[in-house]
């Protein structure tokens, strides 16, 4: 199974619009990647278009604390 790759920059334009149903979506597809047997890794696009890949998740668990992290500040 292929890796689901995140990309946090997109994650950080929907904090900063407060999408949830957005970020909900995102967090769905990669629930689905894990339980699958997939990883989840989050990038970060560099302007020069290089992706650099700086964590990965392989448990439910830890893609959960991400999440946390992530929908922390937003108005659910």
């Amino acid at each position: 199974m292929e890796d689901y790759i995140i990309n946090v920059g997109q994650i950080e334009d929907l904090q900063m619009i407060n999408d949830i149903a957005g970020l909900d979506t995102i967090f769905q597809r990669a629930k689905r990647i894990l339980v699958g047997g997939g990883i989840v890794a989050l990038e970060r696009q560099q302007r020069g278009g290089q992706a650099d890949r700086f964590e990965s998740f392989s448990t439910l668990e830890d893609l959960e604390v991400y999440r946390k992290n992530v929908y922390k500040y937003l108005s659910v």
